[in-house]
């Protein structure tokens, strides 16, 4: 198990928000946390820590009136730290080498690989031919209907028709480095992580996977050392004394390396 950092961009400003609330219409999300301080700061802080293998996450479209600064920001953040944090949102087969040259270890996507509902092979495959499926993260952020997990795309708006199981970790991960996991129903929630989606992911287990959403104690880290076999990465955002919450990150930092 390894801590992996977050930069999460919204509005042109590094934010904490309840993942399920995010909405397009007016650029509008329930905050938990608003930072005073840019991006470049958070993206120095993790390099000086040593901490590599987080995420940058633009939470505006492009067609925000918002998105050029929020785009500074995540260009911001990855000149200071160049090859130790990865970039997603809006990341195309078009972008993506851009976004590598400007010091993205990896570029993390969604939207552009899941179409009209469905995989889009084509796309998927066109991705890692640009970029190399070595730098390249899949995104399967998900949310849970009829009993079971749909990855969802556009900023967690939209339902896919893609189960998120065995067969489709099996599949994907052909073609990509790792994968970035939200549990977009608990996320921001701070209410404890999603039991049964981390089952998975702890059985499944054969490349690298980064879990994100509800962690709030030092209990929920050991439930999800313990049930992800040790081998999950972790995010963890409101929680943490870093974004106002009550997690002291050096805390959490030694007890996952333990």
């Amino acid at each position: 198990m390894e801590f992996r950092p977050c930069i999460d961009i919204h509005n042109g400003k590094v934010k904490q928000i309840v993942g399920g609330s995010l909405t397009d219409e007016k650029n509008r999300a329930v905050e938990n946390f608003i930072s005073e301080k840019d991006a470049g700061f958070y993206a120095d802080f993790y390099k000086k820590k040593g901490i590599k293998g987080g995420h940058i996450i633009l939470l505006n479209p492009s067609t925000s009136e918002y998105y050029e600064e929020t785009y500074k920001q995540a260009m911001l953040a990855l000149r200071t730290y160049p090859g130790g944090l990865q970039v997603g949102g809006g990341v195309t087969a078009e972008n993506a080498g851009d976004l590598i040259d400007a010091g993205a270890s990896h570029v993390i996507v969604t939207s552009y690989v899941f179409q009209n509902g469905k995989i889009n092979l084509e796309h998927l495959k066109d991705l890692a031919a640009k970029v190399g499926s070595d730098k390249l993260v899949l995104d399967l952020s998900c949310r849970k209907r009829d009993g079971q997990y749909y990855v969802v795309t556009d900023r967690w708006q939209k339902f896919t028709e893609v189960v998120l199981n065995e067969q489709a970790l099996d599949e994907l991960s052909q073609y990509c480095d790792e994968f970035l996991i939200h549990a977009v129903d608990v996320e921001g929630k701070a209410n404890g992580i999603e039991i049964e989606l981390v089952k998975l992911l702890g059985k499944w287990n054969k490349i690298p996977v980064t879990y994100a959403g509800g962690v709030h104690s030092q209990e929920d880290i050991r439930l999800l050392k313990e049930l992800g076999n040790n081998k999950i990465n972790v995010t963890i955002g409101s929680a943490l004394d870093l974004f106002g919450g009550s997690l002291k990150f050096d805390e959490v930092l030694n007890y996952i390396k333990e």
